[in-house]
């Protein structure tokens, strides 16, 4: 059976999509035996805090004023450090930053970004990688990674 993309509803409580990717970091952090430092935790709910992507620079903005270190240097190897364990993902066209909605699992980065609200929602859907894995060995090429950002309009802004 296809899975289809998750629905992000707008009125939700963005609380417990922060307090579920904390978890999950958690988790993740203490089976790999790596350190999730305040700071990696901090930039982790900051990056969940809302569906729309988040620039570094606003990170760093929020950041600012608590004792956690607020250099760019620190604040991206914190970014790289989520986005290496698979907890956030890097939307590259807008070089800003999402919540991973399977946190440590392989997938590709499939990403639907509204034009409108901003949001960005993650998109399973194995049948897209295998048709470019396929095309690409049509080709002689091996596909390694994949991300495929795809802006439109979503269904709340569209009925608005």
């Amino acid at each position: 059976m296809k899975k289809s993309a998750k629905a992000i509803v707008h009125s939700h409580d963005h609380q417990h999509c922060v307090e579920d990717a904390l978890a999950a970091a958690e988790k993740l952090c203490a089976a790999k035996d790596l350190r999730f430092t305040p700071l990696r935790r901090r930039v982790l709910e900051f990056v969940w805090s809302s569906h729309k992507p988040v620039g570094a620079y606003a990170l760093l903005d929020q950041l600012r004023d608590e004792a956690l270190g607020s250099a760019p240097p620190t604040v991206y190897r914190a970014l790289d450090f989520l986005i290496e364990n698979g907890l956030i993902h890097r939307i590259e066209r807008m070089n800003a930053f999402v919540g991973c909605s399977h946190p440590g699992e392989a997938h590709r980065g499939f990403f639907l970004i509204c034009a409108d609200c901003g949001n960005a929602e993650e998109l399973e859907a194995e049948e897209i990688a295998q048709a470019i894995t396929a095309g690409a060995a049509e080709r002689g090429f091996i596909a390694r990674e994949m991300t495929l950002e795809v802006t439109g309009v979503c269904a709340d802004c569209r009925k608005s």
